[in-house]
């Protein structure tokens, strides 16, 4: 098979989807890699060194999706990339359809193969592929959150863990999973006094017991929301429900009870936001404030340490995507239920239900018994 990486065009996003290191572990299957010229610059992976994996370096975008059997990339296509879909292309990245309905309707009108990191579950139902993206984020959540409590970033002036006499930092992560474990483990870490919201009570018990009882552990209801954004210095969104659009667990209301000068971190903004005024933003553009709380919105933040972001991803995604390029697409898929169940989009249908239903889209079924066929 041939693959193609392409240089990243989402705004200062510096990853790259595939470091020499794994390029090499391709060719040296005998499969054929074309990579865009810089795509590994802002990760610190110049093209010799991709050169010297034996990839084959192609000065355009165009070349590279045209020429590629499979195109693996980090973040999803923009409107500038939609004419390089097609029917006979497999596309391997994260895609989040559900939050972005234009994209959801180009790569159906396009006929392209789109599998998303996102919704690929491993044998107990985690998400393998999200999952190393989620621990940066989660950990970058809490260093954000610190800078943007300073004053001069139009926070509330207050430092994380405080000192001898002063009271630290409140801190409220809504969801317990792997951002929100993440996000909690670095706010202790600089001292904040944290609490974690999550319906899953065994997971709240988990997270008291793994953590020592340093936290506050408090099931998600409205009610308890509401009490501890109202208190918090500030609020960590990672709610996650795997491919659908996040549940809205803030809501505009809850703002007018917020302090001026906090903070609101919506790590699921991608997923369309768990709260209701945050909308996405980029690293060159960060933050908006809304009620005089500050919001931090970017919808890519590990692209702000690329390299660690870059190579932690393909730990997790390159195994998936030698499976792909050494047993072809139904063959890989047909393998392993979970992998299966990052197929988005096949031959014109979408083919994951929660994409579906967040537009009306019917989902296809039969698409799925065609790759069976293919």
């Amino acid at each position: 098979m041939k693959i193609g990486i392409p240089t990243e065009i989402k705004a200062a996003e510096n990853r790259v989807a595939v470091p020499p290191h794994g390029v090499a572990e391709l060719t040296g299957r005998g499969h054929a890699v074309c990579v865009q010229a810089g795509a590994g610059t802002g990760s610190g992976f110049s093209d010799e060194e991709y050169m010297a994996a034996g990839a084959d370096i192609l000065a355009d975008a165009a070349d590279v999706w045209g020429q590629a059997d499979m195109v693996v990339k980090v973040k999803e296509p923009l409107p500038d990339e939609y004419d390089y879909l097609r029917p006979d292309l497999i596309l391997f990245t994260y895609l989040h359809l559900a939050a972005d309905e234009k994209l959801t309707r180009a790569m159906m009108a396009s006929g392209v193969t789109g599998i998303a990191y996102e919704t690929i579950e491993d044998g107990d139902g985690r998400l393998p592929l999200l999952e190393p993206m989620s621990e940066v984020a989660g950990r970058m959540a809490s260093q954000v959150v610190a800078q943007y409590l300073t004053k001069h970033e139009r926070g509330r002036g207050v430092l994380m863990g405080g000192v001898p006499g002063v009271s630290p930092a409140k801190i409220a992560v809504l969801g317990g999973g792997t951002v929100g474990t993440h996000a909690a483990q670095i706010a202790l870490g600089m001292g904040a006094e944290v609490t974690i919201l999550d319906i899953n009570l065994e997971r709240l018990r988990y997270l008291d017991e793994v953590l020592h009882g340093r936290l506050t552990t408090l099931y998600s209801s409205q009610a308890n929301i509401q009490e501890k954004v109202s208190n918090a210095d500030a609020v960590i969104g990672s709610v996650l429900i795997a491919g659908a659009r996040a549940p809205k667990l803030v809501t505009r209301d809850m703002l007018a009870d917020m302090r001026e000068g906090a903070v609101i971190v919506d790590v699921a903004v991608d997923q369309g936001g768990c709260v209701e005024t945050t909308h996405p933003t980029t690293h060159d553009a960060p933050t908006f404030l809304v009620d005089g709380v500050v919001h931090y919105g970017v919808a890519n933040m590990p692209g702000a340490v690329p390299r660690t972001s870059s190579l932690a991803l393909a730990n997790a995604t390159l195994p998936y995507i030698m499976r792909l390029a050494g047993h072809g697409l139904a063959s890989a898929l047909e393998s392993d239920a979970g992998f299966k169940k990052g197929l988005n989009t096949y031959r014109g249908a979408v083919t994951y239900p929660a994409v579906g239903e967040a537009f009306g889209i019917p989902v296809q079924e039969a698409a799925l018994e065609r790759l069976v066929m293919a």
